[in-house]
């Protein structure tokens, strides 16, 4: 008689070494198999089950009929479902070597925009240029709740809503008698059938059972999706009443559900937070410098609610000696604790016109952590001296207590600073000096940093002017002046000095890197300066000081625009990574964010690897391929938050463009595509565009090489920065888009030949 084979220990085993076992197979393994071939037995088939699962939600393997296959064997690839507002849908493989897949719209199956899915490849699309699939299977889904648009009743009490956004296009029917009864209460989160947390709860009051018999067209409502009825068609639940559409504040919770931005920190985590005491104690001083009599002050914003930074300047022998000193958020957030996963899965705090959230809880963001005037406050402190022509010497980096003297405004400072006011100057009193001596050190920080080449696109940014009872009343380019630029050229001195220290101590870091131009688009905007006779040869080599001068010889002329926004298309968006590629917008070797941990995992992690670099054996950091993981993480967070506060900005502005109906305006072309262009008006920071379907006195062509549209017959041409007359003829909060027509400013295309 045989021995009976003794099965392993199933907790010894990890996903991957299951995954190592389907690579080497040459054929879909059935659960009972993989048991066999792990050496388990078929009492442990919950635990094989469950890595089966894992790796099936990873999109690794797949599963056929009663057997599983790996993804990649079959052709197949998986990624993050993209779809555009036109319906064009493109898969971005998990795997960054890859291109991105087109797929049709028949063959989404029931994906929606931001799905996890697995794509099985068909063909190839644009003359071979680009794979095209289909999707076969929706790993995870990319919206759990989203908010909708009450469209009209459908019979009965049901109501037929739609997405507000317009990249989810199908409908939803929704029953009000349905609703609330399963709503979480103030920081509870909500769970799926398998416990999976689906959103974070805003707090909803006990009365939160809206009389639904008062709900009207156009009305907002949150809901969670349920079965599909046909292929345009789902049922859904209602969790909340979020209110009229043209409330800033309703849009706002509209952008926040649609891209899935955290409204609210589970119960655990404000636990955690609560506990923590209100301000440090002496225990907290230990083995820190103490630089409370430095008087240090910190340089925001009028509505600025959290201080990360606060700074110092004084004369020394040979230059100058800045003092940077930053919250120690890490002396209370320990790695892997429930208060730093949080943030790391937040990535950064999210910003709104109306509303903040934030990284970190109140207790944190706006009290423990947060440098206010007249208390004592934990800091990480960079200290760099320069030379006479701004040139950094030296730098030293300590854990400090300090205490910040003054709560200063940028107006405040460009007032009494820059522009020498005497009222502003009596504010300030001893600490006049010093802030005259950071504005000199500024302007040749600066000078320095445009010496060697570092870009900047002169395009302002837009605000959002509110009155009295929260309505917008006007969107203008955001004040900037000098006091700006005097806290921004100190953050990019400390965080170029914290990553040099850190690559000369080989300990690692998160850099913040800024890769040089894509070449293709390049090559394209060159083209278009040639034949529209600004520039007569691309660069060679490409470096940003020869894109700088491009910017430069282009000052103050007609093509100052088109120079500016072509090239800064041409840019790749930074990332955060482990490996260090420079940053090529800084025209920087070695770069990290070390300035704001209040608000950036990123700057989390560099404080941690500086601890470590200054002896600090109690601090826990990650790994390199944890880094790894976690720079793509927070890169992708952060995307998230820019096109969160690119589409507020657009609901915002087409509310503001209602009453402005019928209502003429100047403005310049931004972009140009083949039907139509864009116009950015000058009386407000607004934009909207003209078809060329709506263009009756000619037949026109879109000229890509010279950025042009060029009418058959006529000869009218509308170019990048060109002048025009526009009317407004209609908004659509629906699909995102101001309609324009033409009023006057059509040009002759023989000045462009």
């Amino acid at each position: 008689m045989g021995k009976k084979r003794k099965s392993k220990n199933p907790g010894m085993i990890k996903p991957f070494e299951a995954m190592n076992v389907f690579r080497k197979s040459r054929k879909p393994l059935s659960v009972g198999e993989l048991e066999k071939r792990l050496g388990l037995t078929k009492r442990h088939r919950k635990f094989v089950k469950n890595i089966l699962k894992d790796l099936v939600r990873e999109g690794q393997i797949i599963k056929i009929g009663s057997a599983y296959g790996v993804v990649e064997k079959m052709n197949m690839v998986t990624g993050k479902l993209q779809v555009q507002r036109s319906g064009a849908a493109f898969l971005l493989p998990d795997d960054k070597k890859r291109k991105d897949i087109y797929i049709h719209t028949k063959n989404l199956r029931d994906a929606w925009h931001g799905d996890r899915v697995t794509v099985a490849i068909t063909g190839s699309h644009w003359g071979g240029k680009r794979e095209e699939g289909r999707v076969v299977r929706v790993i995870e889904r990319g919206k759990q709740v989203f908010p909708v648009r009450v469209i009209r009743p459908m019979g009965g009490t049901a109501l037929l809503c739609h997405p507000t956004d317009p990249r989810l296009d199908f409908g939803i029917v929704v029953e009000p008698d349905e609703a609330v009864q399963d709503v979480p209460l103030a920081n509870e989160v909500a769970q799926d059938e398998n416990g999976n947390e689906i959103f974070p709860a805003e707090p909803v009051e006990a009365e939160a059972a809206v009389d639904f018999n008062r709900v009207q067209r156009g009305d907002i409502l949150l809901v969670a999706p349920g079965e599909q009825i046909n292929h345009s068609l789902w049922e859904g639940r209602i969790l909340k009443m979020l209110g009229e559409e043209d409330d800033v504040q309703v849009q706002e919770a509209i952008v926040k559900a649609n891209h899935g931005i955290p409204t609210a920190f589970p119960g655990k985590v404000l636990a955690v937070a609560d506990a923590l005491p209100d301000e440090p104690g002496e225990e907290d001083f230990v083995e820190r410098e103490d630089m409370r009599d430095i008087p240090f002050v910190t340089i925001d914003g009028a509505t600025a609610k959290d201080f990360d930074d606060a700074v110092f300047v004084e004369k020394i022998s040979g230059g100058y000696r800045l003092r940077v000193a930053i919250a120690d958020v890490s002396h209370y957030v320990a790695m892997e604790s429930p208060l730093d996963r949080e943030a790391l899965k937040r990535g950064n705090s999210y910003y709104f016109p109306k509303s903040v959230e934030p990284m970190f809880p109140e207790a944190l963001s706006n009290g423990l952590c947060s440098l206010n005037p007249n208390v004592n406050r934990l800091a990480m402190t960079a200290t760099i001296e320069f030379d006479k022509a701004g040139e950094p010497v030296a730098s030293s980096f300590a854990p400090a207590v300090i205490k910040s003297h003054a709560r200063l405004t940028y107006d405040q400072v460009y007032k009494g600073v820059i522009l020498g006011e005497k009222e502003e100057q009596e504010q300030f009193g001893d600490l006049l000096p010093m802030l005259r001596l950071s504005e000199e050190l500024a302007r040749k920080i600066n000078k320095r940093r445009k010496g060697r080449g570092s870009l900047e696109f002169d395009l302002p940014e837009p605000g959002v002017i509110f009155d009295a009872r929260g309505r917008t009343v006007d969107i203008q380019p955001r004040s900037r002046n000098f006091a700006h630029q005097v806290i921004e050229e100190f953050m990019i001195a400390a965080n170029e000095a914290v990553a040099e220290f850190l690559t000369e101590k080989e300990l690692g870091c998160l850099y913040r890197i800024h890769p040089g131009p894509d070449e293709e688009k390049l090559t394209n905007l060159f083209k278009v300066l040639r034949k529209i006779g600004i520039s007569k040869q691309m660069p060679d080599p490409i470096t940003p000081q020869s894109l700088q001068k491009v910017v430069k010889d282009s000052e103050g002329t007609d093509q100052e625009y088109i120079v500016n926004r072509l090239l800064l298309r041409s840019m790749k968006q930074a990332k955060y990574e482990p490996v260090n590629e420079g940053h090529f917008g800084l025209a920087s070797e070695c770069y990290c964010h070390f300035t704001s941990p209040i608000r950036r995992y990123a700057d989390l992690v560099v404080h941690r690897l500086l601890k470590v670099a200054l002896g600090d054996g109690h601090q826990a950091i990650p790994g390199q391929k944890q880094m790894g993981r976690i720079g793509s993480s927070i890169s992708g967070t952060e995307r998230t938050a820019m096109e969160a506060e690119r589409e507020i900005l657009k609901r915002l502005t087409i509310i503001f463009l209602k009453d402005k109906v019928g209502g003429e305006f100047t403005g310049v072309i931004s972009s140009i595509a083949e039907f139509g262009f864009w116009v950015e008006f000058q009386e407000v920071m607004a934009e909207g565009m003209v078809r060329l379907s709506s263009l009756g006195d000619d037949y026109y062509t879109f000229w890509s090489d010279r950025q042009m549209i060029v009418g058959e017959r006529t000869g009218h041409a509308f170019r990048l920065g060109q002048k025009i007359t526009v009317r407004l003829e209609s908004v659509s909060l629906e699909l995102l888009e101001a309609n324009l027509s033409l009023v006057s400013g059509a040009e002759d295309y023989k000045k462009y030949v």
